[in-house]
């Protein structure tokens, strides 16, 4: 089949290789945002998708909104019998919808209906989901809601982050958008509509979605963390200025420490949280770069019985 691939980060460029790879497709096209500011200097830098699709030798569109009338006219004279997609980032109207043949296939990062929306890999590890996944389906106008093409699961590990598990997705998912695109062509898969039950939703975790309460559990402090890595990052505020806490491990055998308070020795920094202590591994401190807790904690000369979270939002966080 001639497919036109959408996608953006960098978590789908495993799917557009894989495309790249088969010997049964072509992609003739790649559709992608806009170039962004990046890095210090802000300068417009090219997506990771559009980067891998150039290196390919592979014409990329960059429309500002899938809408504009030069985009949709090219995408006519492009002819794609499919247009597979992974994280895209702009809504696809339904003049665009409607030109290939077999439609938009979106490969999503969970079990639908499960998770539908922008942060799917966060919501699971943020729920404690012990096994996700990532599904085909075929876009229709409602959010991550039409029928399904096929499923891929994948184990939730007691350590995963955000990222690790994303990761993960992003490989298995690239074989089966592939194995997808197979099965279309050859007419040996169906789009199933997905149950009524089920139905949870995974919005974008803002910044203070991400803000630690030391007075809950820490398994719920861990799974913030864990969830929140590595964007946005989970925080919290520590002499007046925000502290972002990269990674943390559960320690049921440390009890009596109140919420956030910490107990700090030469090789380690502990909290206390609503149930018994984490111990913080790796911490950024406003203006620095991630550190061992411990050498964070030596170089700012913290004391034992010092508290995590006890101040107000710093000043312009």
């Amino acid at each position: 089949m001639r497919l036109v691939f959408a996608g953006t980060p960098e978590v789908a460029v495993p799917a557009l290789d894989a495309l790249l790879a088969s010997d049964r497709h072509e992609v003739v096209a790649v559709v992608t945002r806009p170039d962004a500011p990046a890095g210090r200097g802000r300068r417009l830098v090219a997506s990771p998708v559009a980067q891998r699709a150039e290196e390919a030798g592979v014409e990329v569109l960059k429309p500002g909104r899938p809408k504009e009338p030069e985009f949709l006219e090219r995408l006519r004279a492009l002819g794609p019998d499919c247009c597979p997609v992974v994280a895209y980032g702009a809504l696809l109207p339904p003049a665009a919808l409607a030109i290939p043949a077999h439609g938009w296939v979106n490969l999503h990062f969970s079990l639908l209906p499960a998770w539908r929306g922008a942060a799917p890999v966060q919501h699971a590890i943020l729920a404690g989901d012990e096994v996700t996944g990532a599904t085909t389906f075929r876009i229709e106008e409602g959010l991550d809601s039409g029928p399904v093409f096929g499923v891929v699961t994948e184990q939730v590990r007691p350590t995963d982050t955000s990222g690790d598990l994303l990761t993960r997705l992003a490989m298995a998912g690239a074989g089966l958008l592939a194995a997808t695109m197979d099965g279309i062509e050859d007419g040996t898969v169906t789009a199933v509509p997905q149950p009524a039950e089920g139905v949870s939703s995974a919005p974008k975790i803002q910044v203070a979605d991400a803000r630690l309460d030391f007075t809950a559990p820490a398994l719920r402090v861990d799974r913030v963390v864990r969830g929140c890595a590595p964007a946005p990052g989970a925080w919290t505020t520590f002499r007046g200025e925000r502290l972002k806490i990269r990674s943390v491990t559960p320690r049921p055998e440390r009890t009596g420490l109140a919420p956030g308070e910490l107990d700090v020795t030469k090789s380690a920094v502990t909290a206390g949280t609503g149930s018994h202590a984490v111990e913080l591994q790796w911490v950024q401190a406003q203006g620095k770069r991630p550190m061992a807790a411990a050498d964070w904690a030596r170089g700012a000369r913290i004391a034992s019985g010092e508290r995590l979270g006890d101040g107000p939002e710093p000043p312009g966080a």
